[in-house]
């Protein structure tokens, strides 16, 4: 498909409601355009459209929040470049987007250098890096066999976040917690020293677009029964 094409299907797929709520969220938006498209049938159009990174470089110059989105989903692992991940890092226009680019099944944490990318991103002195790198080191404890970094480089990006969790903003503290959820839930070693930080920094309080959301409570998912149970914490 030509970028053409997506933003005739994107007019297709607009969502009325969804607009009023962008329009709504003024600043936040970063003067990016938007039909109000949610993420979810977002993935579907992407499915649709099939992976291409020439229409991805393409889609990603648009002003249309939908159009980076689609170029996030359908560009190809293989020829994602660090170069190119430490452009658009910076070309990053509003916060919706940058969940997107580091988190929810982005294509760039498919790629062959994700780990080390989000090791130096998490440790960046760009609070928009940090975030991101969050984001790719959730993903990344998701990883297992020989793709998966060892349990000594988690152990240190949990020490790395219960040094630093409490002067970041509310937006790189989530990212920290759900990274802290997801390397809590690899191993009863892991979720012992994530349990540690999270008790002590309690439930995570934001906000999204549509306002005041329910804290972020990191405790409460590493110690369902089920995930005790699997790690071999609970008879």
């Amino acid at each position: 498909m030509t970028v053409s094409e997506v933003l005739a299907l994107l007019d297709a797929e607009r969502d009325e409601r969804g607009m009023r709520n962008w329009e709504k969220s003024g600043l936040n938006t970063a003067g990016l355009k938007s039909y109000g498209i949610g993420l979810t049938r977002l993935r579907k159009l992407a499915k649709k459209i099939g992976c291409s990174h020439e229409l991805a470089l393409a889609l990603w110059q648009t002003d249309v929040y939908d159009a980076k989105v689609i170029a996030l989903l359908v560009d190809d692992p293989a020829r994602i470049t660090p170069e190119q991940a430490e452009k658009q890092v910076e070309e990053l226009a509003c916060g919706m987007l940058a969940h997107v680019f580091a988190s929810c099944g982005a294509t760039l944490a498919k790629t062959s250098f994700v780990v080390e990318l989000a090791d130096q991103w998490t440790r960046s002195h760009d609070p928009v890096r940090r975030d991101c790198g969050y984001g790719l080191l959730y993903e990344v404890s998701k990883f297992s066999g020989k793709k998966a970094p060892s349990e000594a480089f988690f152990l240190g990006h949990v020490e790395l976040i219960a040094t630093t969790i409490e002067a970041e903003s509310a937006k790189v503290r989530l990212a920290m917690g759900a990274a802290l959820m997801g390397i809590g839930k690899r191993s009863a070693v892991l979720n012992e020293a994530a349990l540690k930080v999270a008790r002590n920094v309690g439930p995570i309080e934001f906000t999204s677009t549509s306002g005041e959301c329910e804290p972020f409570d990191v405790v409460k998912h590493l110690t369902t029964d089920r995930l005790l149970k699997k790690l071999g914490k609970l008879a």
